[in-house]
């Protein structure tokens, strides 16, 4: 690094030769520079050499630093105004002779135009090759392109004035014939042009298909035509070098295919019989043809995709044909089918991989698309028992299995069973290859399980079985899948899990038709029961045997549910009766002790109790009952000590509530002459055991004394019209709430002020809303408003002030 200066007149001697290196590197880089626009001006076409009395090189310029590469061209104005102009120029010309061919035209007698198109054609033709001698090669390309596109106007031309009787169609499809031949000739005889290859290959798109048009063919000739002409291009895309000829030669080949095989569809689903759809369906097979032809030799996706559509299309035809003898209804059998006689092509040896994969992978897409189209029949068939709960015990057969949902219906169960089989052969092959029973291999085994399943409740509904039979064969499937869910490592885990949830949906279904009858009810639900159960005690997945004992607990609750229906007891009564199942539940909680069970018992349990209370909520009477009942499963249940906290909780709150309801139903006004004694007596009790526990929480000490006399008197606060309630009210939640701020007791503290605020608001609503229908209708929006703006802008110290209290209420007791 060069040092700084010391002074200013050291700075201004380094400025100053800083300034005379600059001006002589200046001076040395313009010499070059007019060196090499002169040597490029004096560009031979075999070379060049350095222009008379320039240097000859790098060598002979002055001293310099090599300089950056100029692009060629630069000094002439570069290759891209080379392009533009020679595009203008092209322009220009081709609008000259669409002009000459639209308005001079017919000024010219017949030997005028005759010399006027040879000598024009010929000579936009010929200047090319003259062009390509003196190596002008982007001047040989645009003039070319100006003279294929005279033949073209040469050819209307000839059309308008000398065979204006020729049917347009015809002298079309000719035409592009004779210049598709002219233009391969053409481009095969000058070689270096890139044009006129490309052009005849899109000529050729034209000439059959043209040609059937104006022979008035039917829409099946057009697509044999396109077919052939798709034929064609595979040909020449495949055999001819070059990639602009191959590349046009595969997008032609790919329009013409796809026209074709669309024609091929729209007749084969409009056909009426065997003979209308045969026609189709050979073309159909044909496109089918030319696709493998295509793609046989191709890279992995082309050959994979092109196995997809080829198998599509050869589906499509046979299946086209032998829909026609069958229902509308069975047309999805008949192509499934199809489908699944493309499988034997992944043996063939001879074909190639890729395309054996894309092959199966049309197979295995009429398999899904087959599946889809059947899929809301089968739902409709499986939902179908959900009828008999309008009237359960009701008797009615049809209703139960859902009869008469769609006609022709046991279609819907036959694709379900030949998919199956399907993905069954799937999977048994993959495994007979050794491939492990994961991915796509575990897919398929557990699609086909899932089939199958849903497979046979359709079938039996359908196909009006015995009601007696149907139940039989739910359950034995039920039995066969719980099974499979816990046969060990004898079936892949996706199997198990989807075996499991199968059963699931065939057990309900099953649950639906039994309900159509009493024996039924009591038969299918106990052995139901029975299934679960057997299936929770060997399973050693825990979500296998958490659901499958919450299964068992629903099952005991429907027989529950049914035997107080048998006993003609009502709703009410019948929710004592359910009570039995959590109680067993809880007993078995308490002396089995394994988290794993206990947990989802008890979630059966709860479940239970819910239906009970929903049971008894018609009758206040029953309900307080259920609520003490309820009261006195939950305190069994905090025998044990790590459910003590909130089963106890539990068990205080549904005591309270169980006392409040009992008031109500009794009709009592004032329930402080009965709560309030037994508050004076839970609170002593607290205090009694604070002083022994000092670490007990003061909501197990107070909360239920509290609540006790708290709980009743708000709902009386509101229907009271006096003052004298609210006064008591008030006072008291205040003395609560202040000797629990006091003393640091959260419990207090909580109630007390929820129940003073709750006597504010009710003093308070009817002057709050006599002020809000004195404002103005915009001032609460207004209001509302404010607050949020409020709020937002102190949005961080709000939270600070929220977690604060937070922690404040944590340290309570």
């Amino acid at each position: 690094m060069r040092p700084l200066p010391s002074s200013p007149t050291e700075e201004l001697a380094l400025l100053e030769r800083e300034l005379i290196w600059l001006d002589t590197r200046r001076a040395q880089l313009l010499r070059r520079r007019a060196w090499l626009k002169a040597a490029l001006r004096a560009q031979p076409a075999q070379g060049w050499q350095p222009p008379h009395g320039a240097p000859g090189g790098w060598a002979h310029a002055p001293a310099a630093h090599p300089a950056p590469a100029v692009p060629s061209g630069s000094a002439t104005g570069g290759p891209g105004a080379q392009h533009v102009l020679l595009i203008l120029g092209g322009l220009l010309l081709a609008v000259a002779a669409i002009a000459f061919t639209l308005f001079s035209w017919g000024e010219l007698g017949i030997a005028g135009r005759s010399v006027v198109l040879a000598g024009v054609t010929a000579g936009a033709l010929g200047v090319p090759v003259l062009l390509l001698r003196r190596g002008l090669g982007a001047t040989a390309e645009s003039v070319g392109a100006v003279a294929l596109l005279l033949t073209v106007l040469d050819a209307y031309a000839l059309h308008a004035a000398v065979l204006p009787e020729a049917d347009g169609a015809g002298y079309a499809a000719f035409a592009s014939g004779v210049l598709a031949a002219g233009w391969t000739a053409y481009g095969v005889g000058v070689g270096r042009l890139r044009l006129p290859l490309p052009a005849a290959v899109v000529a050729g798109q034209l000439p059959l298909v043209l040609g059937a048009w104006a022979a008035g063919g039917s829409a099946l000739v057009i697509g044999w035509a396109l077919l052939a002409t798709a034929a064609g291009s595979v040909v020449v895309a495949m055999r001819v070098p070059g990639l602009a000829v191959r590349a046009t030669a595969w997008s032609g080949a790919g329009a013409t295919w796809a026209g074709g095989l669309l024609i091929g569809l729209g007749e084969s689903v409009s056909a009426s019989g065997p003979l209308d759809a045969a026609g189709p369906g050979a073309l159909l097979l044909g496109a089918a043809a030319v696709a493998l032809t295509a793609v046989w030799r191709a890279p992995r996706e082309m050959a994979v995709t092109g196995g997809v559509v080829a198998g599509l299309a050869a589906v499509a035809g046979v299946g086209g044909v032998l829909r026609t003898e069958v229902p509308w209804s069975w047309a999805v059998v008949v192509y499934l089918v199809c489908g699944a006689a493309l499988a034997p092509v992944a043996r063939i040896a001879v074909v190639p991989r890729a395309v054996r994969g894309g092959v199966l992978g049309a197979a295995a897409g009429v398999t899904g698309v087959a599946v889809l189209a059947v899929l809301p029949s089968a739902a409709a068939g499986l939902l179908g028992p959900a009828a008999v709960l309008t009237g359960v015990w009701g008797g009615a057969r049809e209703v139960a299995a859902g009869a008469g949902a769609w006609p022709d219906a046991l279609s819907v169960p036959v694709v379900l069973l030949v998919a199956a089989v399907l993905l069954g052969a799937v999977y048994a092959s993959l495994v007979q290859e050794g491939r492990e029973p994961t991915g796509w291999t575990a897919a398929a085994g557990a699609g086909a399980v899932g089939l199958v399943s849903a497979a046979v409740p359709v079938l039996l509904v359908t196909a009006d079985v015995a009601y007696a039979a149907a139940l039989a064969v739910d359950l034995l499937l039920v039995a066969g899948l719980l099974g499979a869910a816990v046969a060990g490592r004898r079936v892949p885990e996706a199997a198990k899990v989807t075996a499991l949830w199968c059963a699931v949906a065939v057990a309900a279904h099953a649950g639906l038709l039994a309900l159509a009858a009493e024996p039924a009810t009591y038969a299918v639900f106990g052995l139901l029961l029975v299934l679960f159960a057997a299936t929770a005690a060997r399973s050693g997945e825990v979500v296998a045997r958490s659901l499958t004992l919450v299964l068992s607990v629903v099952c005991a609750l429907v027989v529950a549910s049914a035997a107080g229906a048998s006993l003609e007891l009502g709703a009410p009564r019948t929710a004592v009766l359910v009570l039995a199942v959590p109680a067993v539940v809880v007993v078995l909680g308490l002396w089995v002790r394994t988290p794993a069970v206990v947990v989802p018992l008890e979630a059966g349990a709860g479940f239970g109790a819910l239906v009970a209370l929903g049971l008894a909520v018609t009758d206040v009477a029953y309900l307080s009952l259920v609520l003490a009942l309820c009261g006195v499963l939950a305190a069994a249940t905090a025998v044990r000590p790590e459910r003590r906290p909130g089963a106890g909780y539990l068990a205080a709150g549904l005591f309270a509530l169980a006392t409040w309801v009992r008031l109500v139903s009794a009709g009592v006004t004032h329930p402080e002459a009965y709560t309030l004694p037994v508050s004076v007596i839970a609170c002593a009790v607290g205090l009694l055991r604070r002083r022994t526990d000092p670490e007990a929480s003061s909501w197990a000490a107070y909360g239920p004394g509290l609540g006790v006399t708290l709980g009743p008197s708000l709902p009386a606060l509101w229907s009271d019209p006096h003052w004298q309630r609210p006064l008591l009210l008030g006072a008291a939640a205040l003395a609560v709430t202040v000797t629990g701020a006091v003393l640091r007791l959260q419990a207090p503290l909580l109630l007390g002020g929820g129940t003073l605020a709750l006597v504010a608001l009710h003093e308070l609503a009817p002057h709050v809303a006599q002020v809000f229908d004195a404002l103005p209708r915009w001032s609460v929006p207004a209001l509302a408003g404010l607050l949020l703006l409020a709020l937002g802008a102190t949005y961080e110290q709000r939270l600070r002030d929220a977690r604060r209290l937070r922690e404040h209420l944590g340290r309570m007791r």
